[in-house]
């Protein structure tokens, strides 16, 4: 890719934070734009002192925001979003300003920006719901999400291809696993080592226990981010999507037994909540997810780690972060 100006959404965010470090790092003069609602500017502290960097607080939402900052950007990568899957955490309609408002604007605002003409958007596994093909693949259908995230996340997908063939924005969607690492500040590891440090000997887990998926770490989801982006502007496409994942799947338990060994804990006790809905986490927890990345290896790129050494490795920073 050409090194120029990249606006990132959501840039003081978990993935946002990682992804303007490494285009910075390339020598990219980076726009992290966020309302930080979720992000933090503790993830830009590497940042905040190079002349290439910019921070901008401001809120997608407001439409003369989105304007402002799409000025002077040719590309967008858009990871504005709320991040919570769990209804009990948030109320549907953050969901609805948070993902499809802010969405909305930003596309609105692209297309009125003369530069700022390629949109490439976080999307996430759970647009698929309740797969029956697993590992489930891009063109599977129909996506029928089980969670309003899930649906609100879909949505911007259908927002974005529309402007794709309406307007002349050139749209990359990529579907995300349950992406793992530093920074992070919700999720299943996160949520682990708080518990433990409450409680080093007893741990109790949502859901019946039968829960497995794929979770790739934050460091191979930038690296495909930037090698797919470079493949999209190369090519001729007006929009593409691919599946971003680890080659395999894990259980919930394994994931606490190795949250409990990198705490240096023995004898904890998982205590299964039995779950809702059929044993599930929560309401609209896809019990079974595992993406197919057969295309995202013919476009010539794999993940380093598997979901194992991705927890693994998540865990380690996170308790560097957050404390034993």
């Amino acid at each position: 890719m050409t090194r120029g100006k990249v606006l990132v959404t959501g840039g003081a965010g978990f993935i946002g934070s990682h992804l303007a470090d490494c285009f910075v790092g390339k020598g990219w003069r980076v726009t992290a734009f966020d309302n930080l609602s979720n992000g933090d500017l503790k993830n830009l502290s590497g940042l905040v002192k190079d002349e290439r960097f910019e921070f901008v607080k401001g809120d997608l939402k407001n439409q003369a925001a989105a304007y402002r900052a799409v000025k002077g950007v040719g590309l967008v990568f858009h990871l504005a979003a709320n991040p919570e899957v769990r209804v009990e955490k948030t109320s549907s309609s953050v969901h609805f300003e948070e993902n499809l408002v802010a969405t909305f604007n930003l596309l609105e605002a692209m297309r009125r920006s003369r530069a700022a003409k390629t949109l490439v958007l976080a999307s996430t596994s759970t647009v698929y719901g309740e797969a029956s093909v697993i590992p489930t693949p891009e063109d599977y259908g129909p996506l029928v999400p089980i969670s309003v995230y899930g649906a609100s996340k879909l949505g911007c997908e259908a927002l974005a291809c529309s402007y794709a063939y309406t307007f002349g924005i050139r749209v990359l969607i990529v579907r995300l696993a349950n992406v793992v690492g530093s920074r992070s500040g919700h999720g299943v590891v996160v949520d682990f080592i708080r518990k433990l440090r409450d409680n080093p000997r007893r741990l109790e887990i949502l859901g019946d226990g039968t829960q497995v998926k794929s979770y790739l770490h934050v460091d191979d989801c930038v690296d495909a981010f930037l090698h797919l982006t470079d493949r999209f502007i190369k090519s001729a496409g007006r929009v593409d999507m691919y599946n971003v994942g680890a080659f395999d799947q894990i259980g919930v338990g394994q994931i606490a037994t190795i949250v409990a060994e990198e705490m240096k804990l023995r004898g904890v006790k998982f205590v299964f909540t039995g779950g809702v809905d059929g044993g599930r986490g929560w309401l609209g927890d896809v019990k079974n997810m595992h993406l197919s990345i057969r295309k995202l290896l013919d476009s010539g790129w794999k993940p380093r780690y598997d979901s194992e050494q991705a927890v693994r490795l998540a865990a380690r920073a996170l308790l560097k972060e957050i404390g034993r």
